[in-house]
């Protein structure tokens, strides 16, 4: 392992059914069919209810964790938070709002628990060594990567910390196997890697595993390059080992996550995207640092695209939008599909919250824009002074403003308990998936399929299936999700082959609310379809509630009404629906062109986390700042290719 690969990994993380035939039959893709060590899920494909989970936390255990965020909760503590049991922070008893039902511990495998191990083993060789003093001593330098400076030509070090490392990852496994109880809780050996290109570009992967993990974890140690960790998922993978890597916070990766080339500079080809879409078929959209659906400059008719707008580096500076976004992701990849015949960004949505304390809470109320106070606010309410401290600040979401900067704080743990936060970042996200059971076969094999959706940190429920010719009134029927598995398929899949003579496709939609939270305003499609050598979008608004109509002059419908009293920080659900249910057929098909569909739900405003800070401590709201947002999530696309199909 190359040490300057070592300095540039820790540098970069200080700033941080066609017409009438049957269904094929639920037979796993190859890399599910490669995994032997859990049993196949044989319930019917209707029984599948909508399960929530965290897929990216992270503890102590992680070095950014420690060091720069002060965490010493590990992934025992994060687990039992994450199932509903109160837990120990910063001196205080917290526990969750509402349990998960899977989740997994995903900390940073590059100096994996060393100072965990130094916490622990004061006397040990690695905190007698020149590193581990430094490590003791001043954690944030080590951190920032001066750790590493001193450990080039300190052989006994770094013999030390890789006994660390890899005494931590048996900690994760156990743990993490400790802790899954089939039909109530999964849990899933995961981890992060950890690459920045140049020291600035994020290219992340959190790496989930469906069962047992390997040996030790492919780090960014080993490899900076994307294609090499796929290489080591496809070796992992044919000993049995069947894992799959999840890109994240896209919208810091300045172009690079969803780049027309290879990590090498040189064109993607056909193999590329036969790997990527193997080893990759999900992306994080929604997350603490900002969403990665897409942005108002690449979707300027999308009155909803600046929502939780962070398109800075997660060092600091302006990124590049264009590369950066799922959406855009989505059109790129029907370009590239007509070209090699694969498609390297056939992915499906996820959300999670990248909190580095351990402690996983998506409510907004949890404070959590900061990625440290997720948890009861009652509790870790900030006093006065440092809540104004937090309200106080100005960042631009474009990049003037460094999140780095934020980082810099005393290690005392009443200080860190209240964090300063950046404004324009988000609370939390969630991942949903549809499966037949609570247990890692069958959570994890939704995961692989791409049935799966991703929220900003709501409960919403979402739901799509497409099909050709299926009949009118079909959601009112009693039944009608059997018949949707029977005669379509679900979010994630490709349309089945049409027959020559076929309408427009049929989209069947439904989204429920949130049981605690905020009503329904609207349902929408959003479409991409290849226009020649590029692509096109736009944004169809399905069913919404109230008694509200199309403007006839731009087709759009009017914003739902906002209840929030800013006086107060509360909402009323007068407004909204509990359930918005839509069967829509695309009015602008064409048969010859490759399009990509999926949906997204919004809820009624509510107050955002700077507001409820606000009128808890009796302070100004802050300028600048939208007071109000409107959570929703989104559904696993739906793709259709002439030619193409079941």
């Amino acid at each position: 392992m190359m040490i300057d690969t070592r300095m540039s990994a820790l540098a970069a993380l200080a700033g941080l059914a066609a017409c009438s035939q049957p269904a094929p039959p639920e037979t796993p893709p190859p890399a599910i069919q490669a995994q032997r060590a859990s049993p196949q899920v044989t319930a019917a494909p209707e029984t599948r209810r909508a399960y929530f989970g965290e897929l990216h936390l992270h503890t102590g255990y992680s070095f950014d964790a420690y060091a720069l965020m002060g965490s010493r909760a590990d992934p025992d503590a994060a687990y039992r938070f994450g199932r509903g049991e109160a837990v120990t922070y910063l001196g205080d008893t917290v526990r969750r709002s509402r349990p998960l039902d899977f989740m997994a511990v995903t900390d940073h495998s590059e100096y994996l628990g060393s100072f965990m191990r130094i916490d622990k083993e004061p006397q040990g060789g690695l905190a007698q060594s020149k590193g581990g003093k430094l490590m003791a001593s001043n954690p944030l330098a080590a951190a920032l990567g001066q750790l590493v400076s001193v450990l080039s030509g300190d052989e006994p070090t770094s013999a030390a910390m890789d006994d660390a490392m890899a005494s931590a990852w048996k900690y994760e496994v156990d743990t993490a196997n400790r802790y899954n109880q089939p039909g109530k809780f999964t849990t899933f050996v995961a981890y992060e890697w950890t690459t920045m290109q140049e020291g600035k570009y994020n290219l992340h992967r959190n790496v989930i595993f469906a069962d047992e993990g390997p040996a030790a974890p492919f780090t960014a140690t080993d490899s900076r390059r994307p294609e090499d960790l796929w290489d080591f998922l496809d070796a992992q993978r044919a000993m049995g080992i069947e894992g799959l890597a999840i890109p994240h916070n896209s919208n810091a990766s300045g172009g690079l996550m969803f780049d027309w080339k290879k990590s090498d500079g040189r064109p993607i080809d056909e193999a590329y995207a036969q790997q990527r879409a193997l080893n990759e078929p999900l992306v994080e959209v929604y997350q603490h640092k900002g969403q990665s659906e897409t942005s108002p400059l690449l979707s300027p008719e999308d009155d909803f695209a600046d929502f939780e707008r962070s398109e800075a580096l997660l060092t600091g500076g302006k990124g590049e939008v264009n590369g950066s976004f799922t959406r855009q992701a989505l059109g790129r990849g029907l370009v590239l599909e007509k070209k090699l015949g694969a498609n390297p960004f056939a992915f499906g949505f996820v959300g999670s919250s990248d909190f580095h304390n351990g402690l996983s809470d998506s409510a907004e109320s949890a404070y959590a824009g900061n990625g440290l106070n997720s948890t009861d606010p009652q509790v870790n309410l900030p006093d006065k002074a440092f809540a104004r401290q937090i309200l106080s600040q100005k960042v631009d979401p474009t990049g003037a403003g460094a999140p780095a900067a934020n980082m810099n704080r005393p290690t005392d743990p009443e200080a860190l308990r209240h964090t300063a936060a950046l404004l324009n970042w988000s609370s939390a996200g969630l991942t949903g998936v549809w499966a037949e059971e609570n247990t890692r076969p069958a959570i994890y094999a939704a995961l692989r399929r791409r049935e799966t959706f991703a929220t900003s940190g709501t409960q919403l429920r979402l739901r799509m299936f497409g099909g050709w010719n299926l009949p009118g009134g079909m959601m009112q029927q009693a039944g009608w999700v059997a018949r949707a598995y029977r005669m379509g398929v679900p979010m994630g899949a490709d349309l089945p082959l049409r027959r020559e003579g076929n309408p427009a496709p049929t989209l069947l939609l439904e989204a429920a609310k949130d049981p605690i939270g905020a009503n329904l305003d609207r349902l929408q499609v959003i479409k991409i379809w290849l226009d020649g050598e590029d692509y096109k979008e736009k944004v169809f608004d399905v069913v919404w509630s109230s008694e509200r109509q199309r403007d006839p002059r731009t087709g759009k419908v009017p914003a739902v009404k906002n209840t929030v009293d800013l006086a107060t920080a509360k909402y009323e659900n007068s407004v909204g629906a509990t359930v918005l249910r839509a069967q829509w057929q695309d009015p602008e098909f064409d048969p010859a062109v490759p399009a990509v569909y999926y949906a997204r739900a919004l809820e009624i405003p509510t107050p955002r986390w700077p507001t409820l800070l606000a009128v808890a401590r009796g302070l100004p709201l802050p300028e600048g700042i939208a007071p109000t947002l409107q959570e929703r999530g989104i559904s696993s696309p739906i793709w259709y290719t002439p030619g193409k199909g079941s």
